[in-house]
């Protein structure tokens, strides 16, 4: 959702909430509907607190999946980075053709799984270079200690990096359930309702639109936020990009170059299969 819309959902809300006060203010008697003005501030004590409680929680829990999303993106940029150099210890036969499909990796995560991560329909779908790179591994036979050594590792990094995808795509569809969004809904509409009550014909209109103004705004302010943490992979401002994994597309070429590594890389541009 972009800032543009944000801004006419808080501004749309506002108004609403306000235009039902000053309609129900014309009719209002003075000191409220309310007979005990404590009493009933007492109850609406409790409904805000409640609502208050379970909100920053919800938002807690969101921000921290958004948290481990974006920080499985950049740890799994760094382990294929890592997999590259260590592919360059693998066997002669081998080296080219994995840290090729280390690239197109790369590519797939960034033009094939990133748009399926946006739309919410990457699912449980692997990665199909990460069986490719798999099927060659298993055609190795390191003979020398360095080649040992460097295949144990890649062995390590391939579990790094798939535990890394596994943190970067949990959050694609959204962690908050659908009985918990309906219970923060309901409790917002609850807390608007029992604020018309407090409408005070006595009470300036300015004072009103302002008190029932506040609330609307950060209420809604609050549960756009909330959306924008559940759903952290779009194209507007704030939203997770594959930044990281397009820093890695530029390394690798570079340490190719520095490696003097022709690449055999079997994709295109955008980590399709291309024949090759």
């Amino acid at each position: 959702m972009s800032l543009l819309w944000a801004g006419l959902i808080v501004a749309a809300v506002t108004a609403v909430a306000i235009t039902a006060m000053l309609l129900v203010r014309r009719h209002a008697p003075a000191g409220s509907y309310f007979e005990d003005g404590d009493r009933a501030a007492g109850v609406f004590g409790v409904l805000a607190t409640g609502f208050a409680v379970l909100l920053g929680f919800v938002v807690f829990l969101a921000f921290e999946s958004f948290d481990t999303s974006r920080g499985g993106a950049e740890t799994e940029a760094q382990v294929v980075r890592e997999q590259f150099e260590t592919a360059q210890l693998f066997p002669l036969a081998v080296r080219a053709r994995l840290s090729g499909e280390l690239v197109c990796y790369a590519r797939s995560v960034i033009h094939s799984e990133w748009p399926k991560m946006q739309a919410g329909t990457l699912a449980d779908t692997g990665n199909p270079w990460t069986f490719a790179m798999f099927r060659i591994t298993k055609t190795v036979n390191p003979r020398s200690a360095p080649e040992q050594a460097a295949y144990a590792k890649w062995l390590d990094q391939r579990t790094d990096r798939e535990t890394a995808r596994a943190d970067r795509t949990h959050g694609a569809e959204g962690v908050i359930p659908l009985p918990l969004w309906i219970v923060l809904l309901l409790s917002a509409l609850i807390i608007f309702v029992f604020m018309l009550f407090f409408a005070d014909s006595a009470e300036r209109a300015v004072v009103q639109a302002t008190m029932m103004g506040g609330v609307a705004i950060v209420i809604t302010s609050t549960l756009l936020l909330l959306l924008f943490l559940d759903r952290p992979y779009h194209s507007g401002p704030g939203g997770l990009r594959p930044v990281a994994m397009e820093r890695t597309i530029q390394i690798l070429d570079q340490q190719a170059a520095a490696f003097d590594q022709r690449l055999t890389i079997p994709c295109d541009e955008r980590g399709e299969p291309s024949g090759g």
